[in-house]
Order: structure tokens, then C-alpha cells, then sequence
């Protein structure tokens, strides 16, 4: 077998393993060096400004092992070209958030894992996944622009200027509810929306969600887009007390 598919094989290997091993459910693929198109993209989204970021500006993305959670997070698993042996692994930052999204958000920095795939795994869970974790929570936050978080036991529904309704449950079987009632997930942001083209049936809509919902356990709660004033139609409820404020800095990733 010739070094390069050697090469592959260890990572591929060591990537299955690792995946296996991490807290959750983890899947792993790999990307050969034939898949120009998709390294390229993923590099691009590389969430490093330190370790990994070098080293890739020293050899560029030829092949990597992709990490994926069943919530949308991804690490990417790369060769080390140095005399040491193991691996890099780093964040993978989310597809479709606006620039605006990671502004004053720390970059979770990947880390060298030695030639070990369990004691990595710990290494992986007790360090990186924390940063990482920490850190996609702060730009979904950011990405709901308006809209005011939910909470495992209440889902808040936001009017938006466009006439539309918009929310971030935490629980899927809420989330069940809103997709059958004619919601639309974006599943970068995990934002739910309701249309406001037909306002008859999205207060039929709303006013269907409330009753299934309760019966999870799940109380619903309105509140009104800044500028925006809610259709007599919607049902009535207390909004919930708004989102402090955040100060804003240029983002680099």
C-alpha cells in the first residue's frame, strides 16, 4: 500500500474511533484528496485563529476527517506535518450565520491530539468541545437577532416585521409541534417560522400550538418585534423581559 493511502487510512481509522468515544453521538467522514470542492469549502470554515490556522497556512487543506453531531456541530480531524506523531482537530464553524453573528464571540481553537483515539476523546471533551459548545451557543443567540431565546419550558413566539412569527424552542418535541402547525426550521440557526402571507391561518396556527404544547408541559409566551405591533387575532400573552444588550466588535475567523 503506498504512503499517501496509509496516510488516509490512519485518519479515516483514527477518526471512526474517536467518534465513537466522544460524549453524545458522533458520526465520522472522510474527505479524500480528491474532493477539492469540499476541502476547500471546509477549510474556509475552520474556526481557528491559532494552532490549526498555522498550520494550515504552512500546508494546505489535502484531505480531512469530518466530525458531525446530530445538533449541527462539526469538528474537522487533520494530518500533523510536523515530527510528532497524532493528529489537529478544530471547530467547524455553522454554514449561513450572518458575519454579524460571530462578533465578540471567542474562536473555540483546536488542539494537537497525540496517536491515542480514547485518551484523545477525553482530551477532546474536556477542553475543545467545551470551548466549542460555549461558543455555538453564543452565535445562534446572536443570530436570532430579535428574537428572544425560549426556554426548555416555555417557547417564546416573536412577531417579526415582515408579518412573520418567529421562535427558538429548546425542546424537539416543541419543535415537532411548530413544524405541524406549519413552522419552518432553519436548521443553521435553529430559528422556527411561521408565515404571515395568510394571517388567518397563521392564527389558526397559533392558536393550535398553545393547547399541544401545554399538554408537553410547555407554556407559550408573545412578545412584539421592536416596531412592531402584533394582529388583534394572535392570542394574548405576557411578554417575556428583553434580551440585554451586547456590545459588538468586529469578527475574524
Amino acid at each position: 500500500m503506498h504512503d499517501h493511502d496509509t496516510t488516509s487510512e490512519r485518519l479515516a481509522s483514527y477518526a471512526d474511533v474517536l467518534a465513537g468515544e466522544l460524549p453524545d453521538t458522533w458520526t465520522s467522514s472522510h474527505l479524500p484528496p480528491d474532493a477539492k470542492d469540499d476541502l476547500v469549502e471546509l477549510a474556509d470554515r475552520i474556526w481557528d485563529l491559532d494552532l490549526v490556522a498555522a498550520a494550515l497556512a504552512e500546508h494546505p487543506l489535502q484531505q480531512a476527517a469530518v466530525l458531525s453531531r446530530p445538533d449541527g456541530a462539526q469538528l474537522v480531524l487533520l494530518n500533523r506535518h510536523d515530527e510528532r506523531d497524532g493528529f489537529l482537530i478544530a471547530a467547524i464553524a455553522p454554514r449561513a450565520l450572518p458575519d454579524e453573528a460571530y462578533r465578540a464571540v471567542p474562536e473555540p481553537n483546536g488542539i494537537a491530539l497525540a496517536d491515542d483515539p480514547f485518551l484523545s476523546a477525553e482530551q477532546v471533551a474536556g477542553d475543545l468541545l467545551d470551548r466549542y459548545d460555549s461558543a455555538l451557543a453564543q452565535v445562534r443567540h446572536n443570530a436570532l437577532g430579535g428574537i428572544q431565546p425560549s426556554q426548555p419550558d416555555q417557547v417564546v413566539l416573536t412577531w417579526q416585521p415582515d408579518g412573520s412569527v418567529a421562535t427558538a424552542p429548546t425542546d424537539d418535541r416543541a419543535g415537532t409541534v411548530l413544524v405541524a402547525a406549519g413552522f419552518v426550521q432553519d436548521t443553521q440557526s435553529g430559528i422556527y417560522r411561521l408565515s404571515g402571507d395568510d394571517t388567518q391561518a397563521q392564527a389558526r396556527a397559533l392558536r393550535k400550538i398553545g393547547p399541544q404544547l401545554d399538554q408537553l408541559g410547555i407554556d407559550t409566551a408573545l412578545q412584539h418585534h421592536a416596531g412592531r405591533t402584533a394582529p388583534t387575532s394572535a392570542p394574548a400573552a405576557m411578554p417575556p423581559t428583553p434580551a440585554g444588550t451586547r456590545t459588538s466588535v468586529p469578527r475574524s475567523r
